[in-house]
């Protein structure tokens, strides 16, 4: 256990201790700080742009979040069942999650190319659209572009693991429910939903943690833009950090996060705990 304690120990406990630490101080790069109290995060807490950065990671983690899990379950019933082909399939539909997000960042951005995108080219070949779509350049549009690409690489995971969890699932409850007169949507909703409840806390609980704290697929498609639209809570911190040489501020930011991952983990614990009971667990 040792060497494995002293990874965590010098790659995240140091550095999650560090940045506590730089919260606290009006650090800047090249120039050492001192201890100023909770100014950074008042500071932050009237910063509109700061704000405006909790809201789009708000509203960017839960619309992906839910299109992740709907699409993602929609898709892994579909797998589940006897198709052809069907190997090939849940292969091809790990590709998205395989590639590099940088690499599929700048497919997308091409995809959303004022000039070029291939989306707004076919649009305007079926008489859909007169010109060309501004995907990144509008503040709402460059939210649910980011969204989209997003969900794109989030759903083979989603997909993947509810798969294996349908595949726990005797067989006989559906043949049971199907000679007692139950509908597929009955059986859906009484034998397929509580069965995969704890699996659903657990991946979705990854899913928004992996959502809340993106970073790559936003700094390369729109650096936060445009007029701070798609920034979040990662991307600013990084801005302020790093471009902007405001140690302490960006490690406040940083860790103003924090709170919000805890909760998706008491998400996952309140599913484990249920899993517990459905297996006929109880609490020691």
């Amino acid at each position: 256990m040792v060497p494995a304690a002293l990874l965590l120990l010098v790659f995240l406990t140091y550095p999650l201790g560090l940045g506590v630490w730089l919260g606290f101080t009006d650090t800047k790069i090249g120039r050492g700080g001192e201890f100023i109290g909770l100014e950074n995060y008042a500071f932050l807490f009237g910063d509109s742009v700061a704000r405006l950065s909790l809201f789009n990671t708000l509203f960017y983690t839960i619309v992906a979040s839910i299109l992740k899990f709907v699409l993602g379950l929609w898709l892994a019933l579909l797998l589940n069942k006897h198709l052809p082909f069907k190997s090939f399939f849940r292969a091809v539909i790990l590709l998205p999650w395989i590639v590099p997000t940088a690499l599929s960042a700048i497919a997308f951005w091409w995809i959303y190319d004022s000039q070029f995108s291939v989306i707004s080219w076919v649009l305007t070949r079926l008489g859909l659209i007169d010109e060309y779509v501004n995907f990144l350049g509008d503040p709402w549009a460059a939210r649910f572009s980011t969204i989209a690409a997003n969900v794109w690489r989030g759903i083979p995971f989603v997909a993947i693991s509810l798969l294996a969890g349908l595949q726990t699932i005797s067989p006989s409850l559906y043949e049971a429910a199907a000679i007692d007169g139950a509908t597929p949507w009955q059986q859906f909703r009484s034998i397929t939903l509580p069965m995969l409840t704890p699996i659903i806390a657990v991946v979705m609980t990854f899913s928004v943690l992996f959502t809340f704290t993106d970073f790559q697929l936003i700094y390369v498609l729109t650096r936060g833009g445009p007029l701070n639209a798609t920034h979040l809570m990662a991307t600013l911190s990084f801005q302020r950090a790093i471009p902007g040489g405001a140690l302490g501020e960006g490690a406040a930011l940083a860790i103003s996060m924090v709170p919000f991952l805890l909760a998706a983990i008491l998400f996952s614990y309140f599913g484990l705990q249920r899993r517990a009971w459905q297996q006929g667990g109880t609490d020691r």
